[in-house]
């Protein structure tokens, strides 16, 4: 095990009908005004958006909406939503969705304590010092953001899709009840369940210390999750399939899979992240298709690991078979595997690589060993289904 620190504030209420307890929740929290930050029209279709307001009457909390969260959160709204915030002088942020509304809710908690345009802290210029305290309500497990202190939006202008990371983000309070999750799209679904197997395998594959405690850690979340996708898509209705599967998304990225790996770097995020800020693709659909290539590429500098994914996931013998696998899989479900499939023409791979390079590989500090060739390389490799 390599050394490390630890630390998870967040508060998790589980279970059937416990977004009811919001407003409850505000109040013993001593919240009297909020921010309801959510998305498109989802929550009103299943009766949430009623429910939270009625809780929050209820309990006399007051709230000002904020609506209209895009799948992949931008600038300008974020923006939008932070000039509210400081108008109305709200005292805390309610998030109710998936992912994306989570992370505008938590940079808008950012922004609206704050003298400075929000987006100087997702290039580093300026250190996190403050922020409104974070409420959620789920409706979409995937990225994990219910319980980590992280956030990314996309800057529509320059094209840039970036994250923030503090301690003063963590949301106080997650709900999570998985009956809010039975209208998800089976589409959506498989780039949700692609995202939490993500945020496990990184680390697992770039690691230099790689403790067997953590790597079964990921290797039963990631199976857990591939088991409960299958079932969920066969029946949307399947609480218990969709709890377990719930669960194992936040476990994927609230630090536990990390503790102990030394080495651990998010690279294929740092990919998707330019193609989700070039072609507005959903992040999961992002995933799907660098994962595989980026894993061929990859293999022989970590094949102990890759090895053993295999083995353990598949029952397959060699890191060859458990990548054709986990693309298989990837595509059995539903996800793009290819840039192909994301209808991304071969003509676009210099400017992709140019962008990730020129964003987060330079950001990242992983400039050095992904240079713009390097990127190619594993662009190349994800150019068409049968590529691999």
């Amino acid at each position: 095990m390599h050394d490390f620190e630890f630390y998870n504030p967040t508060k998790i209420i589980f279970g059937k009908g416990k977004e009811n307890l919001i407003g409850k929740v505000l109040k013993d929290c001593g919240i009297k005004k909020v921010l309801f930050v959510y998305g498109q029209s989802s929550i009103k279709k299943i009766g949430l958006y009623d429910r939270v307001i009625s809780s929050l009457n209820e309990n006399g909390i007051q709230w000002v909406e904020h609506g209209g969260v895009k799948p992949n959160p931008v600038l300008s709204h974020t923006r939008e939503g932070i000039e509210k915030a400081k108008k109305e002088k709200v005292d805390a942020i309610l998030a109710v969705g998936g992912g994306s509304v989570l992370d505008e809710g938590k940079a808008i908690a950012v922004g609206a304590k704050s003298d400075v345009d929000v987006w100087e802290y997702f290039h580093r210029d300026k250190g996190i010092t403050d922020a409104l305290p974070v409420f959620t309500i789920l409706t979409l497990a995937a990225t994990g953001s219910e319980m980590n202190g992280y956030a990314v939006i996309t800057n529509e202008e320059t094209q840039e899709k970036l994250s923030i990371g503090s301690e003063l983000i963590y949301p106080k309070v997650s709900i999570l009840n998985p009956e809010l999750t039975f209208t998800v799209s089976k589409e959506y679904h498989a780039y949700a369940a692609v995202d939490a197997i993500a945020h496990t395998i990184e680390w697992y594959f770039t690691c230099t210390v790689c403790p067997n405690l953590e790597n079964r850690l990921v290797e039963s979340i990631v199976k857990t999750v591939m088991e409960t996708t299958e079932k969920i898509l066969q029946n949307p209705t399947d609480y218990d399939a969709r709890a377990e599967f719930m669960w194992a998304a936040t476990l994927a990225l609230n630090g536990i899979t990390r503790t102990g790996y030394a080495g651990g770097v998010y690279v294929n995020h740092m990919i998707a992240h330019s193609l989700g800020a070039l072609y507005d693709l959903p992040h999961g659909a992002c995933l799907s298709i660098v994962i595989p290539a980026w894993m061929w590429w990859y293999k022989d500098k970590n094949r102990k690991q890759f090895d053993r994914f295999a083995k353990e996931v598949f029952n397959l013998p060699t890191a060859e078979e458990g990548i054709k696998a986990l693309k298989n899989w990837f595509s059995k479900v539903g996800a793009p595997v290819s840039l192909q499939d994301g209808k991304i023409p071969s003509s676009d791979i210099d400017k992709i690589a140019n962008h990730v390079y020129n964003t987060t590989a330079k950001l990242w500090g992983l400039d050095k060993i992904y240079t713009v060739d390097k990127i190619k390389e594993i662009l190349y490799l994800a150019l068409r289904s049968n590529t691999l």
